[in-house]
């Protein structure tokens, strides 16, 4: 039976067999780690998917010299964490919004100007660099600044740096 490692190594070099014999090897176990986090079976199992893709897109080797049986732990930890953060965020402003006075429904002006702000946005974001824009991509889906730095193999105070760069950026083009 070939090891983790070997099989990893053939799923990069496009065995897509070494997948499903990884994937084989690990759902149940794996499944049962996410459950341990997860409340509910139906996130439990999105988690686990979202898992397997990722190695799936690891094609170019990322989890370095690790076991591939800690890295797998590892990515669906994490899934499991981000899960729990968007869940409190998520609760949180629920809470802040019935706790807040029930404002007038704007009127159509409002949403005009709303909605060219958001067009301006997009175009100032369309027109960042491109590690600029990942940057903006990245914190857009709701990740740390420690996250996008792993994401992006680059030290923490280059993202910090880049990240101020880029608000700068945005703030000049849209409010000349």
């Amino acid at each position: 039976m070939p090891s983790d490692e070997a099989l990893y190594e053939a799923l990069l070099g496009g065995d897509l067999k070494a997948f499903d014999a990884l994937y084989a090897r690990y759902e149940r176990h794996l499944f049962g780690f996410i459950r341990k986090h997860l409340q509910d079976a139906h996130e439990a199992e999105d988690v686990l998917h979202e898992t397997f893709l990722a190695v799936l897109r690891d094609r170019a080797g990322g989890r370095a010299a690790r076991s591939f049986r800690a890295w797998l732990f590892q990515v669906s930890r994490n899934l499991c964490l981000n899960r729990h953060r968007s869940a409190h965020r998520a609760t949180r402003a629920l809470k802040k919004e019935a706790d807040s006075p029930e404002e007038p429904i704007p009127g159509p002006e409002h949403a005009l100007e709303h909605q060219q702000a958001r067009d301006a946005l997009r175009e100032a974001v369309a027109r960042l660099p491109l590690e600029l824009g990942e940057l903006y991509a990245l914190r857009t889906q709701g990740m740390s600044y420690e996250e996008m730095a792993t994401v992006l193999g680059l030290p923490l105070g280059t993202v910090k740096s880049r990240m101020h760069q880029m608000m700068k950026q945005l703030r000049e083009e849209m409010h000349p």
